[in-house]
């Protein structure tokens, strides 16, 4: 096989296809998931998802987090309702923290659930587990934008959607996190200045 071919089979949008096509499948198949459940999918560590010392380069968690996070959305039916209404979601901020690596060809899953709200956005974390441990874990701060622009407001997307119940608390850690990462709006200045 050519290696522009196989480097085409596992790039991740094809990994992304497969996803969606597999969460899409197992809601046909009534698999569907509640917005407070943990969804699950299984993953394989690739030789492209490596670095040069032999384990998942850290960037590609994320990128493969995102797999976790399609399934999440298309089998609690959120990313169906989301299509509808012209919403889509953009992360604003991710933080993820590292245990164990992962090797080449290992077997992992990606747990994704949501974890929570506040003013602004929706909280979710993905984890990399390892025959029930934890590898490592990442938690995302998503806002909701309309494809004709602008923002949805909390009320319109509970209104909409409904809000889920049984949703933990965020820590307060959380909080924190969001708020002294933040960057200025997309509409004021935001200089590049280092103290």
């Amino acid at each position: 096989m050519h290696f522009w071919l196989r480097s085409i089979l596992v790039n991740v949008i094809w990994r992304t296809l497969l996803v969606i096509l597999g969460a899409r499948r197992r809601v046909r198949r009534g698999k569907t998931l509640e917005p407070n459940a943990v969804g699950s999918i299984r993953l394989t560590t690739l030789p492209t998802d490596i670095d040069i010392l032999r384990h998942m380069n850290n960037g590609r968690y994320l990128s493969l987090f995102d797999l976790g996070r399609w399934d999440l959305l298309i089998r609690t039916g959120l990313f169906d309702a989301m299509n509808k209404r012209g919403w889509y979601a953009v992360v604003s901020s991710e933080t993820v923290t590292f245990r164990k690596s992962l090797e080449l060809w290992q077997r992992f899953d990606v747990q994704s659930r949501f974890v929570g709200h506040d003013e602004k956005a929706l909280f979710l974390e993905h984890r990399a587990v390892v025959d029930g441990e934890v590898y490592a874990k990442v938690i995302v701060r998503a806002r909701m934008l309309r494809r004709s622009g602008g923002t949805v407001s909390h009320e319109e997307l509970f209104g909409a959607l409904g809000k889920p119940e049984g949703v933990p608390e965020i820590d307060e850690w959380i909080h924190d996190w969001a708020a002294a990462s933040a960057l200025p709006p997309t509409r004021s200045a935001a200089p590049s200045v280092w103290h």
